[in-house]
C-alpha cells in the first residue's frame, strides 16, 4: 500500500485478532486501529478513533470482507457494511481498489512458513466515489457498489470461480 499511495498518510483499520501475532502486532499496534469485533464498546471507540484519523489528515484503510477467505481466494466474501458506515458518517470519499494476486504472495500469519514470497502485486485503483454519491446511497448500496467495482478485475483474471455463480 505505501508504494502505490506514496504521498497520501495512511493507516490501517482492521480486527483485533491481527494483534495476536508477535511480529505484526509490532507494526499494528502503534500505527494503526484495532477493531475489536466482540465487545462493542471497543469497535465504537475504534470509529471515535478512526474520526480524530481524518481530521488530522490520515486516510483510513479498511478491508471491508472483515477476513481473509479460507477458500476460493481471491474470490471475496461479502463486505460488512462498517466501512460504509463511516465513509458516510465523515462525509468524505472511498477509493476502491483491488489487488487480484495478492493471494498468492501473502501466507497466514499463523502459518510461520506459509507460502508467502516476494513478487509484485497486481493493483487496480479504481475512481473514487465521492462524498456526496456516498450520502445519496444507503450503507447497502455503497457496499455493493464498491464490492462490484473491487470484484470486477477479480471476474475478469479468474473467470473459473465466477462460473454459475450468482455474485458476477
Amino acid at each position: 500500500m505505501h508504494s502505490i499511495l506514496p504521498n497520501y498518510p495512511f493507516l490501517f483499520m482492521g480486527k483485533s485478532e491481527i494483534l495476536n501475532y508477535p511480529i505484526i502486532r509490532t507494526y499494528f499496534k502503534g500505527l494503526n486501529i484495532p477493531v475489536y469485533r466482540k465487545d462493542r464498546q471497543k469497535a465504537a471507540r475504534s470509529f471515535i478513533l478512526a474520526k480524530k484519523a481524518v481530521q488530522e489528515g490520515w486516510s483510513v484503510v479498511i478491508f471491508p470482507e472483515g477476513t481473509i477467505p479460507d477458500t476460493n481466494n481471491p474470490k471475496m466474501l461479502p463486505f460488512k457494511e462498517g466501512a460504509f458506515k463511516l465513509a458516510r458518517a465523515l462525509n468524505i470519499p472511498i477509493v476502491p481498489i483491488t489487488f487480484t494476486n495478492n493471494h498468492t504472495l501473502f501466507s497466514d500469519p499463523e502459518q510461520l512458513f506459509g507460502s508467502a514470497h516476494p513478487g509484485i502485486s497486481r493493483v487496480y485503483i479504481h475512481d473514487f466515489v465521492p462524498a456526496e454519491q456516498a450520502a445519496q446511497l444507503t450503507e447497502k448500496e455503497l457496499c455493493e457498489l464498491c464490492f462490484d467495482t473491487i470484484n470486477a478485475p477479480l471476474i475478469q483474471e479468474y473467470p473459473e470461480l465466477f462460473k454459475d455463480s450468482k455474485s458476477q
